[in-house]
């Protein structure tokens, strides 16, 4: 039953947060400002050195089961290649996987612990294999070759399909890509550059809220 209360946990807010850094502290206070922003889904890429470490921090901080708003928030990792880097960080706490294609063995490993998956699609065709070994949410990667009406297309014969850009999605399009039918976005480097750049990770809070609300307004 988590794994079904987790995807819907996701769908619910919408926002995913893709952190890259260049340590795991780093990733960590990029977290901890995003969910102050308001994002509570955030995803630790594995091209982060000892991103596993990370991931074990945030996941001992914060909970998807806890009545605690303060440390309310949804774990995972990203970037992942295969079974053994999901089972890795599954056991360091992450509560899904994301991965930039899509492996069957990874997606094997996952629903073997039913941990919510997440693969990168291209095709339709490789959606509707996703489909057929168990996902609920594919990622539409890199989101930035495509356009919402990407969704809109794939949704005719697949309405079933649950579809989540990543890559591209930014505060100017995001409204488009929800009201196109995602089921979430996942925000990446749009959302920590600039507190990168001038050394001050209180921006990510920021522009993390300037996400939401824009979120919260294409629901609308």
């Amino acid at each position: 039953m988590k794994k079904i209360k987790l995807i819907q946990q996701i769908a619910n807010e919408g926002v995913v947060a893709v952190l890259r850094g260049d340590t795991p502290q780093e990733v960590v206070e990029m977290a901890e400002q995003a969910i102050a922003g308001g994002i509570k889904v955030i995803e630790v890429t594995m091209t982060v050195p000892f991103a596993l470490r990370a991931i074990e921090e945030l996941a001992k901080k914060y909970s998807s089961t806890t009545a605690d708003a303060s440390k309310y928030a949804i774990i995972g990792v990203g970037t992942v290649l295969d079974p053994e880097t999901a089972r890795a960080a599954i056991l360091c706490g992450s509560e899904f996987v994301v991965g930039p294609s899509l492996n069957p063995a990874t997606v094997a490993l996952c629903n073997r612990y039913r941990v919510p998956i997440m693969p990168g699609v291209m095709t339709v065709k490789e959606i509707q294999e996703a489909l057929e070994l168990g996902v609920d949410i594919v990622k539409l990667f890199p989101g930035n070759l495509y356009s919402p009406a990407m969704i809109k297309a794939i949704k005719g014969p697949m309405p079933q399909a649950n579809i989540m850009p990543t890559g591209g999605v930014s505060l100017d399009n995001l409204g488009e890509w929800i009201k196109a039918g995602a089921v979430a976005v996942g925000i990446g480097s749009d959302l920590t550059t600039e507190a990168v750049k001038q050394g001050d990770y209180s921006l990510v809070a920021k522009r993390a809220s300037q996400y939401i609300d824009a979120y919260k307004a294409a629901k609308q």
